[in-house]
């Protein structure tokens, strides 16, 4: 793991199952660094690379205030996932901008003294109910049927193949997805 705080943008660059050159960091620092524009200083940019079988994946994690802005590529070159997932958060930004400015148009239309009373925050997470169930081992195609059987979207359950949590969901078209965790 790396950091480069040559910019006001921290960097945080790993790599799992890949060592994460020389090049590859000048290329982040090359491509990333005109996002510098967007942020206020300190924000950290976390850039993770990895490789399984022929899969190399590229991840960027930029969590501002309220949210994340997350973005992976994967390619069979590391070089282009870096400009692919510069130009995804680059819309990212936009997007979130546009819903920032919209956000304060809207308040234009209220009283100054009503948007500046104290309300309750509605960035806070409330839970409002917790459920509890064991968790069976299974093998996902189980866990499939079961899920199908309750009539939920997504099912928790213990990979009878692993031995660690997974979760399977239902995706467009009739099909099923996977979660496993990473190691």
């Amino acid at each position: 793991m790396t950091e480069k705080e040559l910019t006001d943008m921290k960097y945080i660059i790993s790599g799992k199952n890949i060592e994460v050159t020389e090049g590859l960091k000048t290329a982040v620092y090359d491509k990333l660094d005109r996002l510098e524009k967007y942020f206020n200083e300190d924000t950290e940019v976390q850039v993770t690379f990895s490789v399984e079988k022929d899969r190399q994946k590229m991840e960027v994690t930029i969590p501002i205030k309220g949210n994340i802005i997350r973005a992976e590529q994967v390619s069979d070159d590391m070089y282009v996932s870096i400009d692919l997932v510069t130009e995804v958060i680059e819309r990212q930004i936009s997007r979130h901008k546009k819903k920032l400015v919209d956000q304060a148009q809207s308040a234009a239309f209220f009283q100054k003294t009503f948007i500046e009373e104290d309300i309750p925050d509605d960035d806070e997470i409330n839970i409002i109910r917790t459920k509890r169930f064991a968790v069976k081992p299974l093998d996902p195609e189980e866990a499939c049927v079961q899920m199908d059987l309750l009539g939920h979207n997504f099912f928790v359950f213990r990979n009878s193949e692993t031995d660690e949590v997974n979760v399977v969901y239902k995706r467009k078209g009739n099909t099923y997805g996977l979660i496993e965790p990473e190691c």
